[in-house]
């Protein structure tokens, strides 16, 4: 008769507790457990582990960012740390970089949160890039406008481009719009009647065409009238060149003296 005390006593007490209490352990993480000894990553990031069907919690199997039970870091918490601190020809060059596929002017404050540097390190090192640029003769700048910065050809060498670019068809607005669309800059925010006042004429087909190029837009309703008011638009300063419309130059000197009288009598 074998005595009972010689028979070995089950093991799995003490393993099953630690896995459905505690989570998939650090001595189950490895290949024997995932599918059947398939390895654990892939492309860099892990994989979660697959549960058996003996009742393993989802608790053991977190997500990438919470860590396994093994208490091993994941590749994306190393891929996640501080960026390096830069030098003058880092942060330049790393300026450049962004600035060369950007499709609109980036302001600086959003520069040097992507660079992890100061505001103020960032818009200094804007000027030394535009100032080397100016001073090394490139055929292209870079320039502030609407709020932010981003690299524009040279106008001397403006035909050459538009050679490239436009392939003899021409874009350019019609003496119509080009009116209107100056009305709308000096007298903005303003209604169509009051530009149609001014200029003499209905501007409503050019007032649609300066609204599909995305020169003007609607900003609000008129609290006498309702009709609708037009301002002009970031892509008007940035293809005039400007931070803002108080850099347009002055009307006074175009204008007849009785102008006042002129726009009052039409009004």
């Amino acid at each position: 008769m074998v005595d009972a005390e010689a028979v070995p006593q089950p093991v799995d007490a003490g393993v099953g507790s630690e896995l459905t209490d505690a989570g998939v352990g650090a001595e189950v993480a490895g290949p024997e457990l995932i599918d059947g000894g398939v390895g654990a990553e892939a492309d860099g990031e892990p994989v979660g582990v697959s549960a058996p069907s003996s009742g393993i919690p989802a608790q053991g199997r977190r997500g990438r960012r919470g860590g396994a039970a093994s208490g091993e870091e994941s590749p994306r918490t190393e891929e996640e740390v501080e960026l390096k601190p830069l030098d003058d020809g880092e942060l330049r060059a790393a300026l450049e970089a962004i600035l060369l596929v950007v499709d609109e002017p980036v302001a600086e404050m959003q520069l040097a949160q992507i660079v992890e540097q100061p505001t103020e390190r960032v818009a200094g090192m804007l000027e030394d890039i535009s100032a080397r640029y100016t001073a090394a003769g490139h055929g292209f700048d870079l320039r502030r406008a609407a709020g932010g910065w981003r690299l524009y050809t040279r106008p001397e060498y403006a035909p050459y481009v538009e050679r490239f670019v436009l392939d003899g068809q021409s874009v350019r607005l019609t003496q119509a719009a080009l009116e209107t669309l100056a009305v709308v800059a000096y007298k903005q925010p303003v209604t169509r009647s009051r530009i149609s006042a001014i200029r003499g004429v209905n501007c409503d087909g050019v007032m649609r065409t300066l609204v599909t190029r995305g020169l003007i837009e609607e900003c609000g309703t008129e609290g006498e009238t309702g009709a609708f008011l037009y301002r002009t638009t970031a892509l008007f300063l940035e293809k005039l060149g400007l931070n803002s419309v108080d850099q347009l130059p002055p009307l006074a000197p175009f204008l007849p003296d009785d102008v006042e009288e002129v726009l009052d009598a039409s009004g």
